[in-house]
């Protein structure tokens, strides 16, 4: 027998309602924006918007990007309840400095603790973070040490490719944002307002 659209959407709504009722618990959420794919950073943006839309402080701790010029940065900066810094030296293929790349990293992680011990910062995001694990710039066992003890409705957004296990498995949730086909790939520059 073929169920009609109605009654396979009363059904959906019942397998909903009853997932709701179950999800009762309220604290802060530990997100990690992984994989090869263009939007990691830009969800993250996109729930800071969310986060300042309900009143919630935001603190937001780029590691790698070293620019001063992007959009979001450009935007957020002058809104008010945002505490924005810029950690990074810029990517490792333009500072090839690995010891100037390590203390940016550290400073930033300085600026990130910081936040994630302030009850005040509702969301925190960690932007491009996962390379400072990649190259051994912080050590994660510390970080997730941290991110464990941080106020207990406090949300933060960790970004940047192949995150590693150990961060995957502490987080609430995991996206792998994949790749099918990038502009970049094609030869057309990055521009701003979509890629900065």
């Amino acid at each position: 027998m073929t169920l009609t659209h109605e009654e396979r959407m009363q059904k959906k709504k019942a397998v909903i309602d009853g997932k709701i009722d179950a999800a009762q618990e309220e604290r802060g959420v530990l997100v990690v924006n992984t994989g090869n794919g263009k939007g990691k950073s830009s969800a993250a943006f996109g729930v800071v918007a969310r986060a300042l839309g309900h009143g919630l402080q935001v603190g937001v701790v780029q590691f790698v990007k070293g620019r001063s010029d992007t959009g979001e940065e450009a935007f957020f900066r002058r809104q008010p309840g945002v505490a924005w810094h810029v950690g990074g030296e810029g990517f490792t293929w333009e500072t090839q400095d690995k010891e100037r790349d390590a203390k940016a990293a550290q400073a930033a992680w300085a600026v990130a603790c910081e936040h994630l011990r302030n009850p005040a910062i509702g969301l925190v995001v960690l932007d491009e973070m996962t390379y400072a694990f990649k190259y051994g710039w912080l050590d994660l066992d510390v970080v997730i040490a941290k991110l464990l003890t941080r106020p207990a409705m406090q949300h933060v957004i960790v970004t940047g490719r192949a995150a590693p296990q150990g961060l995957r498995d502490v987080a609430d949730t995991v996206s792998d944002i994949g790749m099918e086909k990038h502009a970049f790939q094609g030869g057309i520059k990055a521009m701003p307002g979509l890629e900065f």
